[in-house]
């Protein structure tokens, strides 16, 4: 382990130490989700994220459908907006990491079980009418930085049930965007070592794009229009 490393990820264990009595008091009232983005954004600060935002969240029952390229991706979104995110169900799992997820609001899917697609579907629609963002990584996985993957369809029938906003976000690395995705085949440790690892700032733009009326607009065209709102945001 580097200097670096060993450095950022003191720095966040202190600031999570500091930060749990508080959000354990505040969560009582409520209140809490101000300090997951507060930590949050702390942790992309840590880790050389230095971010501009372009366009206005939405706020309340919407749901952001990004595209996804490093987990990066999680405290530059999340220190951002209160908004909590849709996660594999594997990630539940994961100790530490899995622990601060629920802490943090995750809606735990799985992906892959099709028995599982009904009961899910209708856990991310009651997630989308409670008032806070829900963060939908509309490729199902990381992309590589240079191509945009085909957006699922079926992960929006949840806000055409709840009947909600629907807001593209592009995740713009810029030129710089294949070096930060995850590479394909790495698993979850090595890629994070290799961000903590990395010298700063790493520069961000999140492109707040214009919203579409899930109501009005079915799963199909929800997937394709928000595809080509982003595509165009970052001139694939």
């Amino acid at each position: 382990m580097t200097a670096r490393m060993v450095a950022r990820v003191l720095v966040m264990a202190v600031l999570l130490i500091a930060y749990l009595p508080l959000f354990g008091l505040l969560r009582l009232f409520g209140r809490g989700n101000s300090l997951v983005r507060s930590y949050l954004n702390w942790v992309g600060w840590l880790l050389g994220l230095r971010i501009r935002v372009q366009g206005e969240p939405i706020a309340g029952n919407v749901l952001y459908a990004a595209n996804h390229i490093s987990w990066l991706d999680i405290p530059a979104l999340g220190g951002t907006v209160h908004a909590r995110f849709i996660a594999k169900s594997e990630i539940a799992g994961w100790s530490l990491i899995g622990w601060l997820a629920k802490l943090g609001g995750s809606v735990f899917v799985q992906r892959h079980k099709r028995s599982a697609a009904r009961a899910q579907a209708d856990e991310v629609t009651i997630a989308l009418t409670e008032g806070r963002p829900v963060v939908l990584f509309a490729e199902a996985g990381t992309g590589d930085g240079i191509m945009l993957s085909p957006f699922r369809a079926s992960l929006f029938a949840a806000a055409n049930e709840a009947g909600v906003t629907v807001q593209p976000v592009a995740i713009d690395y810029g030129a710089r965007s294949a070096e930060i995705a995850w590479p394909d085949g790495a698993g979850f440790v090595s890629e994070m070592k290799r961000m903590l690892n990395r010298p700063a700032p790493v520069y961000l733009t999140l492109h707040f794009l214009a919203p579409i009326d899930g109501a009005q607009v079915d799963r199909k065209r929800l997937a394709a229009e928000t595809h080509a709102e982003i595509a165009a945001a970052l001139a694939l």
